[in-house]
């Protein structure tokens, strides 16, 4: 058997494990009709904006977003249609995305899930200011893998009372989530994660880097577990979750080896790394006092 057929295989039975496990979200009509739109050779704004102004919490994230440091800077943006000028087809994608599959995580308490998407939101902003700060990653992607890698842990949360016991006990410990949950629960968020942003249509490589975000291997290359861009989308996200471990309610995180290897990958070291942190807080300090 080939290495290829090795990893299909493999591949194969982690899926028949989630599905065994967990109940994936259904892709709702409203974001099937935003992709439609998306993927036409030329999508037409205003319909993106329409679908957009349809619901008040998408339309409210759009234009915050618009005005946020990481795609403001050109004047105030009052209206979703302004918004959606500003933002992109990409980028609408992402709103819709986030507020279909905030919208099915019925069950869970409120409080709870506005403080997963809270930090969920300010690390995706948090990786688009890194990247545009680096050569060769589009900060757009760095976003949407941002906001949706850990998008399964609701769905976990939902389908696994004990879930958040597990996930604070692993905080403390400091020992693997990953290996935790699967034996718990007999999966993992990369896994629920990976099924889940492509059964809702997101882009393969940011797909794929969210099905390997916590394999340490995607940084040599030549194991060839994910394409380059997908590694920089992990490695991105990986920093700008550590500089900005204080603004995201995670004090005393330290550097680890995902951090280290994330940091090498991106040639970020010194000096360097200093200017992104500050320049990074700075953005995000702003952002904060607008909202």
């Amino acid at each position: 058997m080939s290495d290829l057929t090795e990893i299909a295989v493999a591949e194969q039975k982690d899926v028949e494990r989630v599905l065994a496990s967990v109940d994936i979200p259904v892709c709702p009509s409203s974001v099937t009709q935003v992709m439609r739109e998306a993927q036409k050779d030329d999508p037409d704004l205003r319909e993106l904006a329409r679908l957009l102004s349809a619901d008040v919490g998408m339309s409210a994230m759009a234009i915050k977003l618009a005005n946020s440091p990481l795609f403001g800077g050109h004047g105030s943006v009052r209206s979703v249609a302004q918004a959606a000028a500003r933002l992109g087809t990409r980028n609408i994608v992402s709103i819709v995305v986030a507020g279909a599959l905030r919208a099915s995580m019925n069950g869970l308490p409120p409080g709870q899930l506005e403080a997963f998407w809270t930090r969920a939101s300010t690390l995706a902003e948090a990786s688009g200011l890194v990247a545009r700060m680096l050569p060769g990653i589009h900060p757009d992607n760095a976003y949407t893998f941002a906001l949706f890698h850990d998008a399964a842990m609701p769905v976990m949360m939902r389908r696994f009372p004990e879930y958040l016991g597990v996930l604070e006990e692993v905080r403390c410990s400091g020992n693997d989530l990953c290996n935790a949950e699967l034996q718990h629960f007999n999966c993992s968020h990369p896994l629920v994660g990976g099924l889940l942003a492509n059964n809702w249509g997101l882009p393969k490589v940011i797909t794929q880097a969210i099905r390997f975000h916590h394999d340490l291997d995607i940084y040599d290359l030549d194991l060839g577990v994910l394409v380059s861009e997908g590694v920089s989308l992990v490695a991105v996200t990986r920093v700008a979750e550590h500089l900005a471990a204080d603004v995201l309610g995670d004090p005393g995180c330290e550097a680890d080896l995902a951090f280290e290897l994330a940091q090498r990958h991106l040639g970020l070291s010194g000096p360097e790394l200093e200017d992104v942190t500050e320049q990074m807080l700075d953005s995000l300090r702003a952002s904060a006092r607008q909202a």
